[in-house]
């Protein structure tokens, strides 16, 4: 199966909801919707929701969301779902971020993946490696 890679721009708006736990002790937990605008390779929406931890240290803290994407991947139109799991520690952050098995629709059925993000310059870009 050949690996492929694909790259481009997002942007995300991330909006607190209403969650069932709050945390205790200083931490404070936290669900916020997620939508985004892929541009690039990818050319698509998503919408997801994630889960976060803030802990009383600063740069501290851990995620998890999943995300639907919709649109078109190297030209070929379908969906798939994102899972992110994600740590700071004092600032130094891990993400991994992964295409949920099975979850290609349409032409992008069999998609498997793994993605990367990085923020430069206060703008989001991804690198997409697949295999399909």
């Amino acid at each position: 199966m050949t690996t492929k890679q694909v790259t481009g721009e997002f942007t995300v708006t991330l909006a607190p909801i209403e969650g069932y736990a709050h945390g205790q002790q200083g931490v404070n937990l936290g669900r916020m919707s997620i939508d985004k605008q892929f541009t690039g390779g990818l050319t698509a929406t998503s919408q997801g929701e994630m889960l976060n931890a803030m802990t009383p240290t600063q740069g501290s803290a851990g995620y998890v969301a999943i995300e639907q994407v919709i649109g078109e991947l190297d030209g070929l139109q379908g969906g798939f779902v994102l899972q992110h799991f994600g740590t700071m520690d004092k600032g130094q952050d891990s993400l991994i971020l992964n295409v949920v098995p099975d979850s290609g629709s349409h032409e992008l059925t069999g998609l498997s993946g793994k993605m990367a993000i990085r923020i430069e310059a206060g703008i989001h870009f991804y690198d997409f490696e697949y295999q399909l």
